[in-house]
C-alpha cells in the first residue's frame, strides 16, 4: 500500500540544494525545472559535467564548486543528494535528518523523505504519479500515457470552472455542492 502524501510545492519560495554535479544531478535538475521553471536551486559539487553547465546557464541555479560541507545546508528546505559516493550521500542524509530538512538520496528509497514521481501537466492541471519508489519507469510510462489521453482543451475547461466558482454565492459548503454538481456531469457517460 502506498502511504505517501502528495503535495505541490511552490519551489520559487523554497531553497533547494542539490549535492553532486553528474548525470543524476542533471536528471534531477531537468525534472525539477520542467515542472517548476522558477525553482531556486543551489548546486554544490567539485565538478560539473558540461551538459549540466549548459542546462543551468539560464536557470536560477547558484553553483558552489566545492565538496559538500554541512554549512551548505544553512537555510535549505529540501536537499537532493546525487553523488556516486555512498559515504557522502549518507552524510548528507544524516545531517538533513538531524536538521529536519527534507532529503532525497537518489536511487536509495530508505534514505528518502520524498520521491520525485512522474508528473503530468496540461496547462494548469498537474497530476503526480507515485509508485512508492518501486518503479520510476512505470511512473514515466503512465505519465506518457496520461499526457496523450488528456485533451488539449483541459486548460480552457479549468479556466471556465474557475470563473464559475468565483461567481458562486453562499458559504463554502454551498459552493462545494454547486461545484460537485457541475463537475459530476463531466464524468457522466452516454449509455
Amino acid at each position: 500500500m502506498n502511504t505517501l502524501y502528495p503535495i505541490f510545492l511552490k519551489t520559487e519560495q523554497l531553497e533547494i540544494l542539490i549535492v553532486g554535479g553528474g548525470y543524476v544531478a542533471l536528471e534531477k535538475l531537468q525534472f525539477l525545472f520542467k515542472s517548476s521553471p522558477n525553482a531556486c536551486v543551489t548546486l554544490v559539487s567539485p565538478m560539473l559535467r558540461s551538459e549540466t553547465k549548459d542546462f543551468i546557464q539560464d536557470k536560477n541555479v547558484k553553483v558552489i564548486n566545492r565538496i559538500f560541507h554541512s554549512r551548505f545546508l544553512k537555510h535549505k528546505n529540501i536537499v537532493i543528494a546525487t553523488t556516486d559516493n555512498p559515504k557522502v550521500n549518507d552524510r548528507v542524509y544524516r545531517l538533513c535528518r538531524k536538521k529536519h530538512i527534507l532529503v532525497n538520496v537518489a536511487d536509495n528509497p530508505p534514505r528518502c523523505d520524498f520521491y520525485m514521481g512522474g508528473i503530468v501537466t496540461k496547462g494548469n492541471l498537474k497530476i503526480a504519479i507515485s509508485t512508492n519508489g518501486k518503479s520510476p519507469t512505470l511512473a514515466k510510462r503512465l505519465r506518457q500515457w496520461l499526457e496523450t489521453f488528456l485533451p488539449d482543451e483541459t486548460d480552457a475547461l479549468l479556466d471556465k470552472l474557475y470563473v464559475y466558482r468565483n461567481k458562486l454565492k453562499g458559504d463554502f459548503e454551498q459552493k462545494v455542492l454547486a461545484m460537485n454538481k457541475l463537475t459530476e456531469k463531466l464524468l457522466e457517460q452516454d449509455d
